[in-house]
Order: structure tokens, then C-alpha cells, then sequence
């Protein structure tokens, strides 16, 4: 039997099932360094190309990134995890993105320019349709990519009031609130045309957000009023040094816990960049690369950054150097096709 006071950690991992991927990874991560193991996988819905945990860790949520988008929860177990019903329509298609808010789960669905509410019931299953879907409108200058409306990342802002959308079609992140069983937009901040943003990652605890922008490789870093729910856009940063050699697309964004560093994911130059947070500015402090080819999707968590490496199908893991914040690699799994990891502690059991 569990000490069920001496929980361990987990890694789950989401792929895309129609590349050649298992669905969805569980790995266990050696304390002290971080390490990955692989327990076992489940592929019972097609393409889990983005996961969220409750807060207690013990149940799972997945998108299924297709033209007919659901989302699922699952009952995480000790190396696999089981179906808690069946999956759920989102009422839109190509879900990238989910996030839980105010007793919901939200998706953004990048095919139809949509976001989705699905309420949670009280022991973490789905009900069976969504509260709310809120269409996007606007388009962008880029060709093809900003012809209409795509969010690629939903999620809550800190203290929970809000929670904001960030649409790569549109040039532009909603926030929005939630109003008794369903969603309300608050407001839309405008960014730079063409710029393409796809991923937002709040400092801690300073009043800052840093937007990833896809199409021009940068980060654009806005003030954020948590008291009127609202972006100002301050700065652009590029993410690389130079010029890129070719293709150049920023993928994911983390702020370290300390609130000292950004590192962000850029595919096709397959390397990682690492910021230090000045202030309103952010200042780039070196480029590794990512061990891999074309990394989808980063997360950080007890002092190592692990990247889910789509198209060379692997997890590579770093260290990082507290001091300079630089990762440092340390090793990798197979993972065919891998879209995205998450972090948390391994499931409470008796």
C-alpha cells in the first residue's frame, strides 16, 4: 500500500495518434534529476495534442485536435490513465488548447475560431455538452494564416477572475469572464498586425504578461490590470539574436516560478531561448538547442525544462543553471509525434 503522503511526480505526455503517436504518455520523473520513465500509454481518442490537470492531480483532461474537436477526462492511474466518460463535442474543430476556470474547462479551437465552455461536475467528469461556444471574429494581413480567426491558448490569469484567449488569426487576446454556467468576452486587446500570437505566459507575480508571437518571431511584453482585466502592450523582443537561418516559428513560453527568466520554444531553428526579466524588458541571455526537431510545446517544473520534440518523436529534459538560467541538456524518451507535457504528482491511491 502508498504512503499516500509521499506522492511522487508524473509526466504526461499528449501526441498525435494519425503521426504514429500512443495518445497519451505517462512517465514517471526521478526526483533530484529529472529524469523520465515511461509507464504506459492509452490512445482512446484520437490526436491529444493538449493535456490539463485538476488540481489534485488526479484527474486528466485532453482535446482531441480533429475537424469533430472533443475534449475527455480521464481518471489518471499509477502507469496509465482511464476513461471518465465519453468524450465530449466542443461545438467547434481543431481544439489545441484547454484550461480549467471557474469550475470549466475551456478550449480553444484553432479550426473554427471558436472557444468552448464545458462545465466540470463536483468528482472532475464532464457534463455532457458545453455551457457556451464563443465565436471569434477579425482577420489578420498574413496570408494564409490570418484569413479568419484561430485561438491557440485559453487559460486562467492569476487570482482566477479572468481568463484570456490568445488568437493568432486576429492579432489580438480576449479576455473574458465567466457569468453564472457560461462565458462572457470582457474585452479584446489589439496587437501587431501580423504579428501571429499563440502563446501567453504570466510573470508570477508581477503584473506582466509576455505574448509568443508565431509569425515574427518574437515576444511582445504587456502590462496586465488584474483589476480591470485588461493587456497594454509595452515592448517587442525578438527571440533570436539574428536573422533566422530559415523557418522561425515561436511555439511555447514559460516564466520561471522566480519570476527571473522567459524561455521559449522556436521550431524549425530547433532551439530554446532563454530571457532575463529587466523590469518592463525582457533581455535575451543565450540560445541552446532543443535536442530534437521542431519543438511543439515546453513546460518547466522543479528546476528542469522538458520539450515535446513533434517530428524527431522524443521528450528531451534540461537542468537548469539557477544562476544564468540557461538550460543544460540531460536527456530524452521516445515519444512518436509528441504535441505537449504536463507535470504533476502522481495519483493519490490507496
Amino acid at each position: 500500500m502508498a504512503d499516500a503522503g509521499r506522492r511522487g511526480t508524473r509526466a504526461y505526455i499528449g501526441s498525435f495518434t494519425a503521426a504514429g503517436g500512443r495518445g497519451i504518455t505517462t512517465a514517471s520523473v526521478a526526483p533530484g534529476s529529472g529524469a523520465l520513465t515511461v509507464l504506459g500509454s492509452v490512445a482512446d481518442v484520437p490526436d491529444p495534442a493538449y493535456l490539463a490537470l485538476s488540481p489534485d492531480g488526479d484527474t486528466l483532461y485532453a482535446v482531441s485536435e480533429t475537424a469533430e474537436g472533443t475534449v475527455a477526462a480521464y481518471r489518471v492511474g499509477a502507469d496509465t490513465s482511464e476513461l471518465a466518460g465519453p468524450p465530449v463535442p466542443v461545438g467547434g474543430s481543431g481544439p489545441v488548447h484547454l484550461s480549467l476556470f471557474d469550475g470549466h474547462i475551456l478550449t480553444a479551437n484553432y479550426g473554427s475560431g471558436s472557444v468552448t465552455a464545458v462545465p466540470v461536475r463536483p468528482d472532475g467528469t464532464l457534463t455532457d455538452a458545453p455551457s457556451a461556444v464563443l465565436r471569434h471574429t477579425g482577420s489578420g494581413p498574413h496570408t494564409p494564416r490570418q484569413l479568419g480567426p484561430h485561438p491557440h491558448q485559453v487559460l486562467p490569469a492569476p487570482g482566477g477572475r479572468w481568463a484570456v484567449g490568445v488568437d493568432l488569426g486576429t492579432d489580438s487576446v480576449r479576455v473574458y469572464t465567466s457569468a453564472g454556467n457560461t462565458l462572457e468576452v470582457h474585452r479584446e486587446i489589439a496587437l501587431r498586425p501580423g504579428s501571429g500570437p499563440r502563446h501567453l505566459a504570466f510573470h508570477p507575480f508581477a503584473p506582466y504578461a509576455y505574448v509568443l508571437n508565431e509569425l515574427t518571431p518574437t515576444v511582445t511584453v504587456c502590462h496586465w490590470d488584474a483589476d480591470d482585466g485588461t493587456l497594454k502592450p509595452l515592448a517587442e523582443t525578438p527571440v533570436l539574436s539574428g536573422p533566422p537561418d530559415g523557418d522561425a516559428y515561436p511555439s511555447g513560453i514559460v516564466a520561471s516560478p522566480d519570476g527571473r527568466f522567459v524561455r521559449t520554444a522556436i521550431r524549425g531553428e530547433d532551439v530554446l531561448s532563454t530571457f532575463a526579466v529587466e523590469g518592463e524588458e525582457l533581455r535575451l541571455t543565450g540560445t541552446v538547442t532543443c535536442a530534437g526537431h521542431w519543438p511543439r510545446a515546453i513546460t518547466e517544473s522543479e528546476g528542469f525544462l522538458y520539450v515535446a520534440n513533434e517530428r524527431s518523436g522524443d521528450v528531451s529534459w534540461f537542468a537548469l543553471d539557477p544562476d544564468t538560467g540557461l538550460p543544460r541538456y540531460e536527456g530524452s524518451i521516445e515519444v512518436p509525434a509528441a504535441a505537449c507535457v504536463v507535470i504533476g504528482p502522481e495519483p493519490a491511491r490507496t
